[in-house]
């Protein structure tokens, strides 16, 4: 009797890992809204990964144990935000491209309480005196993604998040005036040509 009890187990087992491995490899995961602000001041907040933590749904309350370091650059390219500790684990992301009132991309690594690397992406564009800004993740479905995926449905829980975050970009959006980014300011302090 034993004996089939651990065949069927067994079977199980199987069935279960082939079913898992069936699941996609790739996931996406987008939202978007309109922010009631221009293109540029939308994009010094997605732009500099300081402002971002303004209207970040993940930010986390200041608690013990936690860290946030900030490394390169204030914004675009280069520009890192790691954190440590608190509910969200251990983790870091860094900009990889950016173009000025249209887009950025960032990496997204997770260290802690998995391992993931995944891409987000904020595409801006200029709508009715606004910017229809669509915040997307994309990655790779790790074996564990795909079982989580039988119990959770992650374009829910994550959209839910993402529809939080853009809700709070507007109104952040709507009550900034933006910092000149680093580009701007270096070129206020080039003088005009003479003519």
């Amino acid at each position: 009797m034993a004996s089939k009890i651990a065949i069927a187990a067994f079977v199980l087992v199987v069935a279960l890992g082939a079913f898992v491995a069936t699941r996609p490899d790739h996931f996406r995961i987008e939202r978007n809204a309109l922010v009631g602000a221009p293109p540029a001041t939308v994009f010094s907040l997605i732009n500099d990964l300081h402002r971002f933590d303004t209207w970040n749904p993940f930010r986390s309350a200041p608690a013990p144990g936690v860290t946030k370091t900030f490394d390169g650059p204030n914004e675009g390219p280069g520009a890192s935000f790691a954190y440590a500790g608190g509910e969200n684990g251990d983790g870091r992301m860094t900009i990889v491209e950016s173009q000025p009132g249209e887009r950025v991309v960032l990496k997204l690594e997770f260290f802690k309480p998995f391992e993931a690397t995944n891409q987000a992406t904020f595409t801006l564009t200029p709508e009715n005196g606004g910017t229809r800004v669509s915040w997307a993740m994309e990655g790779e479905n790790t074996l564990m993604g795909k079982a989580m995926s039988l119990v959770v449905n992650m374009d829910t829980m994550l959209g839910k998040e993402f529809e939080r975050g853009l809700a709070n970009l507007d109104t952040v959006a709507r009550g900034v005036t933006p910092a000149p980014s680093a580009s701007a300011q270096s070129d206020a302090a080039t003088p005009a040509p003479a003519l």
